[in-house]
């Protein structure tokens, strides 16, 4: 029977949602909702010694709500998938810098050398042979010992490097729904304070505004966070999607220069 394996990276997701809510939840109860209660005291005992006092915003306040407190839980969350995927990025890049196969400058392969080129890149530890350069090269060297054409050689290493960057694409999907959720989240937030607040229309009619006022303190600050969130995350989005260009870009290159332009077949011998 074959033993099915779980992924480590959705292991590593799962732990980093279940201890960013543990934290942020931890936080927002220790610190943020404490310190609201206490602004607002204040500046209501402050409203009634001094009619003409204007409440300060507090970030206590802006901060408190479950809605915020939601974002910030999904805003720690996708920074640390943004964290793991950086993380195999340089990695993977710290191999462009290594000469995985050591060819000298000017010198043929043959389609009978690619074995002994093979098994350099054989030699290395089951992480790196995963990784997209040692797979494009040993493909590369199987290929053209099988064919004996460069041309189907350079062919196929470039549908390799076109595969992983739509699979690097596919896999930001996930970071990508978070930068959606939030500002969702929010809106939750601006719909369920315009509805407490219509709720106390009657009250504001007889002249206390204070719970309508608090209401629409929860509908626009929810907004405003989650839109902040957003933002930050989005550019943060762009900058992993830029370094995972790259790294298809440069191993591509260097599979070109430091192998494919080394091949040379019989038939042009």
């Amino acid at each position: 029977m074959k033993k099915t394996t779980v992924p480590i990276e959705f292991v590593y997701q799962l732990f980093a949602l279940i201890i960013a809510v543990i934290i942020v939840h931890g936080f927002y109860v220790s610190v943020v909702r404490p310190n609201a209660s206490e602004t607002i005291l204040e500046q209501t005992i402050q409203a009634e010694r001094d009619p003409n006092y204007i409440k300060e915003r507090s970030t206590w306040i802006i901060i408190k709500d479950l809605e915020q407190e939601a974002c910030f839980v999904l805003m720690i969350w996708a920074l640390a998938i943004m964290g793991y995927k950086t993380k195999t990025i340089i990695d993977e890049r710290r191999l462009l810098d290594i000469d995985l196969i050591s060819i000298a400058e000017g010198m043929r392969i043959l389609p009978e050398d690619t074995r002994e080129f093979s098994r350099q890149l054989q030699a290395l530890s089951t992480d790196k042979q995963h990784m997209v350069l040692p797979r494009a090269l040993l493909n590369a060297l199987r290929l053209f010992n099988t064919t004996k054409n460069v041309q189907d050689v350079s062919s196929s290493t470039h549908t390799i490097f076109e595969s992983e960057s739509e699979r690097l694409e596919s896999e930001l999907s996930m970071i990508r729904y978070i930068s959606w959720a939030i500002p969702s989240i929010g809106f939750i937030g601006t719909v369920r304070g315009i509805g407490e607040a219509l709720g106390q229309a009657d009250k504001a009619v007889q002249g206390d505004i204070a719970g309508v006022t608090q209401s629409l303190g929860v509908a626009f600050n929810s907004t405003f966070i989650a839109l902040l969130i957003s933002i930050f995350l989005m550019f943060l989005v762009h900058q992993l999607q830029l370094l995972q260009e790259r790294l298809v870009f440069d191993s591509e290159n260097y599979t070109n220069d430091k192998l494919i332009q080394h091949m040379k077949s019989d038939i042009y011998q």
